[in-house]
């Protein structure tokens, strides 16, 4: 009978570890591990519950330390507090922004009551929730340009960084109420303009080492700096301790990288616009300044997409491996996220334009599940802190939770099920006038008063739409999709 157990757990059987841990001969810790990141509860995940208060996209969705809370944002500027499992709203507040809130995140160790937020205004504020659901927030930093992306120091309850388009990393200190311009990031020397600014999309803190904090945005590199050898001086002459970037695409002048994440072995994971998602372990970098690498490794651009090693004709060229590769997904229109899955960050997650959410398995890259999230854009996908669960959100106004609860376990994916065209921007081509005259007349409404920064926001969608419409026009292009230099998040609908 042993040697079948054994047979079994060799097999992946559950029911092994489940008379392991009874027995004692497996820790009740080591269970939940094994368990969480279980392949058969990620073939069952399926949609649970959906969250619907909010009047527009919903562009951050985070639990609190507990998990029990779930915070959310949006475009119509409101941040709320669900009791996600019950589905009722705990808390709804103005989050103080006079433009779409980007992302909103609680800080630890404080029972919930301190929240950081920012922005397309650029603004970054703090929120604090005073006794009888009273609130209070106020403004502490300001970014030239939309503020994507916030990171919290792990296990800090006063410290965190915020990103924006103006290439700016600032650090905070909530003791201090202060925020201090770290560096600017400035592309590399092989650019045609070398003191060209990188518009940063996103940022992410190395679990295992605080110090070290990763930013990527819109040309090729993530790349990894040490707090502990900035300027402290909003500086552009701070260079990073790495880069990150998959051989093919060093030197491509039309990618960018939208989301990031670390995991708890310290890689790192990067969605790159309009192309693919890849995992990099610490002994993949290219060094403080990789100009030139693309050539020093004889790699040439891969149209498929992926990373490959590339032939040389010199014989003292080197042949560089390339990272970890996620495919399958489409990442052209917004900002959008990536995420680790499982208790030991065992999957990788991610939304795409077609409206589905989409996972693989970290080691290999295989993907498993593809599943019908949106009827538009998946933009960001937020795994519970310790259940084998997730929350998903989009262009649509609501919120999915994603638990794995279906009856039967999902077929292996069919990829050629799954293809389709290429989804538009979200302004579409247009070929009729009424058409046009409705985008416009939805643009105005959406303006209100046209007071603070609002009119400038319209303004520039009004004029993004003309400028399309002309193009298309002019193009007459009726097979190719439109392709964003610069993505951006959900704003007006």
């Amino acid at each position: 009978m042993m040697r079948d157990l054994k047979r079994g757990r060799n097999s992946g059987g559950g029911v092994v570890d489940i008379w392991d841990r009874e027995v004692g001969n497996l820790a009740p810790r080591s269970f939940a591990h094994n368990f969480g990141a279980s392949e058969g509860l990620v073939r069952r995940i399926a949609i649970s519950k959906r969250l619907d208060r909010h009047r527009g996209c919903v562009n951050t969705v985070s639990f609190n330390t507990n998990g029990d809370i779930l915070m959310s944002g949006s475009d119509d500027r409101m941040i709320m507090l669900w009791h996600w499992e019950s589905g009722s709203v705990k808390l709804s507040f103005h989050s103080g922004h006079c433009n779409n809130v980007f992302q909103a995140k609680f800080m630890p160790y404080t029972e919930d009551q301190t929240i950081v937020s920012c922005a397309a205004d650029g603004e970054v504020r703090h929120t604090q929730i005073l006794g009888g659901g009273q609130v209070v927030t106020t403004l502490l930093g300001q970014h030239e340009g939309r503020a994507h992306r916030l990171a919290i120091e792990p296990g800090s309850p006063h410290i965190f960084y915020s990103c924006g388009e103006d290439g700016l990393v600032q650090h905070f200190d909530l003791r201090t109420k202060s925020a201090t311009k770290l560096l600017v990031c400035k592309s590399f020397q092989d650019k045609l303009d070398y003191t060209l600014i990188v518009h940063l999309n996103a940022i992410a803190i190395d679990p295992w080492n605080p110090n070290l904090f990763a930013i990527a945005g819109s040309d090729e590199f993530a790349r990894i700096y040490d707090i502990r050898k900035t300027k402290w001086d909003g500086s552009r002459d701070c260079y990073p301790t790495d880069c990150f970037c998959p051989p093919h695409l060093i030197g491509g002048d039309h990618v960018g990288i939208t989301g990031l994440a670390f995991s708890e072995q310290s890689e790192l994971l990067a969605s790159y616009n309009d192309e693919l998602i890849y995992l990099f372990s610490k002994y993949e970098g290219l060094g403080s300044n990789p100009s030139g690498r693309s050539k020093e490794y004889g790699v040439c651009n891969d149209s498929g997409g992926g990373p490959r090693s590339a032939s040389s004709s010199t014989a003292d060229s080197k042949a560089m491996p390339g990272p970890q590769v996620y495919k399958g997904h489409r990442n052209c229109d917004t900002v959008k996220g990536v995420s680790f899955f499982g208790p030991r960050c065992e999957y990788v997650v991610s939304g795409s334009d077609c409206g589905r959410v989409f996972i693989w398995r970290k080691r290999g890259g295989e993907l498993l599940r593809v599943m019908e999230g949106d009827k538009d854009v998946v933009n960001c996908i937020e795994p519970h802190p310790f259940d084998p669960l997730f929350a998903s959100s989009g262009i649509e106004n609501d919120i999915k939770i994603w638990t794995p609860s279906a009856l039967e376990s999902a077929p292996p994916v069919n990829m050629e099920e799954i293809k389709q065209r290429k989804r538009r921007n979200r302004f579409c081509r247009l070929t009729l006038p009424a058409d046009l005259i409705s985008q416009i007349l939805a643009l105005r409404h959406s303006s209100g008063s046209g007071e603070g920064g609002d009119s400038l926001v319209v303004n520039g969608d009004l004029l993004d739409l003309l400028m399309r419409v002309r193009g298309d026009h002019d193009s007459g292009d009726e097979g190719g999709g439109d392709q964003m230099e610069n993505p951006g998040d959900c704003s007006v609908s």
